[in-house]
């Protein structure tokens, strides 16, 4: 992860375009980036959606916005000193605790 976050600042740096990785500026593109993958699966069924990765075009299609998407992501943590790893290691620890696995025949009970 460090080593890819280092090849996406370089690649910006010769470019000069650190001056537009703000954190504002990141999570837009984050955000435009995902919504280009939602638009690859926007009018498909459910069924389709699952075997989406079976045709060749569409495959490339999803695999270059899943490479967009953590891209900006890498660079939005990259730029608030968040280690990406260890956020969502936490977040998982804290769902945890929140939606307990329920007993075999018991309600499932969600934390507040």
């Amino acid at each position: 992860m460090a080593g890819l976050q280092r090849r996406l600042a370089a690649f910006a740096a010769v470019r000069d375009w650190q001056q537009y990785h703000t954190p504002k500026n990141l999570a837009a593109a984050l955000s435009v980036e995902a919504s280009e993958l939602v638009e690859i699966f926007q009018w498909l069924t459910p069924e389709e959606s699952v075997r989406v990765m079976e045709e060749p075009g569409k495959a490339a299609r999803v695999e270059d916005e899943v490479a967009d998407v953590l891209a900006y992501l890498l660079q939005f943590c990259e730029a608030l000193g968040i280690d990406a790893l260890a956020a969502l290691a936490a977040k998982i620890d804290r769902n945890e605790g929140r939606f307990p696995v329920a007993a075999p025949g018991g309600p499932v009970r969600h934390s507040q």
